[in-house]
C-alpha cells in the first residue's frame, strides 16, 4: 500500500469519525498539507451542512467547496473539531508540524479546538522527536540571530529559501536538534525574540491520532 493510499485512508476515516456529530451549527478547523487535502476532498464530496470552517492557509481554504463557508477565528466562539496532519508524532501524542510552512495558524488552530484530531500514516511515529527538521516561523530582522541561538542549542538552521508565510514571515528549518523533552524546548525557543512560533505542538499536543497502517487505520485516544 502506498503512502498516500494511507494518508487518504486515515483522512476519510477522520471524516466518518467526527460526521456523526456534525450539524449546521457545528465549526470545523482545517490544517494544511497532503494528508488534510484528503479530508478536505471527503469533506467536499459530502452533503453535510456546518455553520462553516476555519481555515490555517489560504490553500486550504481554495481547496474547499465554495458550498462551504470560510469563517474568520475572530467570528466564532470556538472550533468543534480541528483535522491537521503531522511531519513527526511520538507515543505521547506530541507532534512536528510545519513542514507546510502554516505552523503558527495551525496552533493557533488548535489551541481554539474542543478537539484535535491528527491524521498520519505509520511512517509519522517516532520515539524521540526530530528525525524531520524542526520549522520555526521567525520575523526576517532576527533570522540570523536566530539561527545563532539554535546553533547553541546542538542544531543546524537551514534558511527555507523561496518562501513566505501566509503570514509574511520567514521560516527556518533546524536539523539534527535533540528534542529531548519537547514541552520545554517548545517554549524556550518560543522566548527567543524574534521567534514567532516554532513546530514542536507538546504544550497542545492531539487528542486523537488517526494512524493509518497498511493492514488498518488504527484510532488512538489519549
Amino acid at each position: 500500500m502506498t503512502q498516500d493510499i494511507k494518508k487518504k485512508n486515515s483522512a476519510k476515516a477522520a471524516f466518518e469519525l467526527i460526521k456523526p456529530d456534525l450539524n449546521k451549527d457545528s465549526v470545523l478547523g482545517i490544517g494544511t498539507g497532503s494528508t488534510t487535502n484528503y479530508f478536505i476532498e471527503a469533506l467536499n464530496e459530502s452533503d453535510i451542512e456546518i455553520k462553516g470552517a476555519v481555515c490555517s492557509s489560504i490553500s486550504s481554504e481554495k481547496n474547499l467547496n465554495p458550498s462551504i463557508k470560510v469563517i474568520e477565528l475572530n467570528e466564532v466562539h470556538s472550533i468543534d473539531f480541528y483535522v491537521d496532519g503531522a511531519d513527526e508524532f511520538n507515543d505521547r501524542f506530541e507532534l512536528i508540524k510545519g513542514g507546510g510552512g502554516a505552523l503558527t495558524r495551525e496552533k493557533i488552530l488548535a489551541y481554539s479546538s474542543d478537539k484535535f484530531l491528527c491524521i498520519v500514516d505509520d511512517s509519522k511515529h517516532t520515539d524521540l522527536l526530530g528525525k524531520f527538521p524542526l520549522p520555526i516561523e521567525v520575523l526576517e530582522i532576527a533570522r540570523s540571530a536566530i539561527s545563532r541561538e539554535m546553533m547553541k542549542m546542538g542544531g543546524k538552521p537551514v534558511f527555507r529559501n523561496d518562501f513566505i508565510t501566509d503570514n509574511g514571515n520567514q521560516i527556518i528549518d533546524i536539523h539534527n536538534l535533540l528534542i529531548e523533552v519537547p514541552f520545554e524546548l517548545e517554549e524556550k525557543i518560543n522566548n527567543i525574540p524574534g521567534v514567532v512560533e516554532n513546530g514542536i505542538f507538546s504544550n497542545r499536543k492531539a487528542d486523537v491520532i488517526i494512524k493509518a497502517k497498511s493492514e488498518e487505520v488504527e484510532v488512538l485516544e489519549l
